[in-house]
């Protein structure tokens, strides 16, 4: 359309005035401390340690700011079935992390003591292996239980062990990984979740185990030393308890599958309850009540750092220690004179996956904030040589740490100066490694400034 002088006119004024609004409004973006620089936006990305739903109860006040963040954890497609008889044991149950770890844990150990004929801890613990690995597969607590009633070797394939059988770490050999989502209403999504698979088969134990025991009618509870006694060293408490729900619906649903099957044998497996605190001393105090309760398998711990911590513990008192949710790459060599064992995989495999995760993105400048411990320190590292393998340069990626509280309570952490040290980075992408306490990290960066892409 033809544009008279006049209008021309009025539409330059105009231009003039839009450019002279602009040039006051850039004024005014100063803050009082004279700060020209705009508050960075930026991904948020988590671990097993936050990628729950308790997470978000975190946040209370704050509904929505996980909106958006998205991170991984050791996670297999869990079968309907078996999400509904977790909730036979918790009906309120909104979390399923861990859960088949810790029913694959329980179940395992039971059928090595089947195998052994006997619940003396190292016997058991020469089954564990072979119980994954070179015998007629089956898929049930039921299955399995009466074909090592019948002395025939077994190939255990439970809900988180569904291909590969273990190493000779005692660790599986392959491994399932979720992408998770958090919602508008700091929920996973579960419609988001993706899921991929990880490690190599070839690596699983070739090693025969010893000839299984098969039962005898009769036998004497003193010659095969039933019951079996589980005791859980599992985080009820702590910086980690906002896992505790899937992990103890999980190992107490595998105790109530092995014992509707039978039990072991011939009686019934006994669950003895206990915290590990994420914390050394009340996790070391669980241990020797458990060593005085004449349990033989502990589950647990819940985290790596206190596996490392009671371990030598369990070793001198000659128990089996078997974690659901240990990450820890370490502890794949660590001293233990064969007697500690997990069905999560090592970090080793998580690390390719977020690091994944973080590149689909396209980030330009990468923070890896991890909580100091073997687990957080651990897993960055594992992140870092991916991402340099991917080709992100050192002036592109930042590390930085935490001290856990040491009481265990998260609202003590002041991460705020490392959420300044990120706003001044102009970080677009940010790993949280932590537990229930990386929350703090997240407000701190809030509290700094610093924009949460959604």
């Amino acid at each position: 359309m033809p544009v008279s002088r006049l209008t021309r006119g009025v539409a330059l004024t105009a231009c003039a005035v839009l450019a002279l609004t602009a040039t006051a409004c850039s004024k005014d973006e100063k803050d009082s401390s004279g700060d020209t620089t705009a508050a960075p936006q930026v991904r948020l990305y988590g671990t097993d340690g936050n990628m729950q739903n308790s997470f978000g109860k975190e946040f209370p006040d704050q509904v929505g700011i996980l909106s958006g963040m998205k991170g991984t954890t050791p996670l297999t497609p869990l079968p309907q079935d078996f999400k509904d008889r977790l909730h036979t044991v918790d009906p309120k149950l909104n979390d399923f992390t861990y859960a088949a770890e810790s029913y694959d844990a329980v179940v395992i150990s039971a059928l090595a003591a089947q195998l052994a004929g006997s619940t003396e801890p190292a016997k058991i613990a020469r089954q564990i292996n072979g119980v994954t690995t070179t015998g007629q597969r089956c898929d049930t607590a039921a299955a399995c239980l009466k074909l090592a009633r019948s002395g025939i070797d077994i190939e255990y394939r439970g809900i988180s062990l569904t291909r590969g059988g273990f190493t000779t770490a005692g660790e599986p050999s392959t491994a399932s990984y979720g992408t998770l989502h958090f919602n508008d209403s700091d929920q996973i999504d579960e419609a988001k979740t993706e899921f991929v698979g990880a490690g190599d088969e070839t690596t699983a134990s070739t090693a025969a185990p010893p000839a299984p025991q098969k039962e005898q009618t009769g036998r004497s509870n003193r010659k095969t030393g039933a019951p079996l006694k589980l005791g859980g060293l599992l985080p009820k408490t702590g910086d980690l308890a906002l896992a505790y729900p899937p992990m103890i619906t999980g190992a107490l649903l595998g105790v109530k599958d092995v014992n509707a099957a039978g039990g072991v044998l011939g009686e019934p497996v006994e669950w003895i309850d206990g915290d590990d605190g994420t914390n050394p001393e009340v996790a070391k105090a669980t241990v020797a009540q458990h060593v005085a309760d004449g349990v033989q398998v502990i589950i647990g711990a819940g985290a790596s750092g206190i596996s490392r911590t009671v371990l030598p513990d369990v070793v001198a008192a000659g128990l089996v220690l078997f974690s659901p949710c240990n990450t820890d790459a370490g502890l794949s060599t660590i001293e233990d004179k064969g007697l500690y064992f997990r069905t999560a995989p090592s970090d080793i495999l998580q690390g390719r996956a977020l690091a994944d995760v973080i590149l689909r993105d396209g980030p330009h400048k990468i923070v890896l904030v991890a909580r100091k411990d073997s687990y957080g320190q651990g897993l960055q590292g594992y992140v870092r040589a991916e991402l340099e393998r991917a080709g992100i340069g050192v002036d592109s990626l930042k590390l930085l740490t935490y001290d856990p509280p040491p009481d265990g309570n998260g609202s003590t952490l002041d991460f705020s100066a490392g959420a300044e040290e990120i706003k001044n980075y102009q970080a677009d992408a940010v790993l949280v490694i932590g537990y229930g306490e990386s929350a703090q990290v997240i407000k701190a960066l809030l509290a700094a400034g610093v924009e949460i892409q959604h």
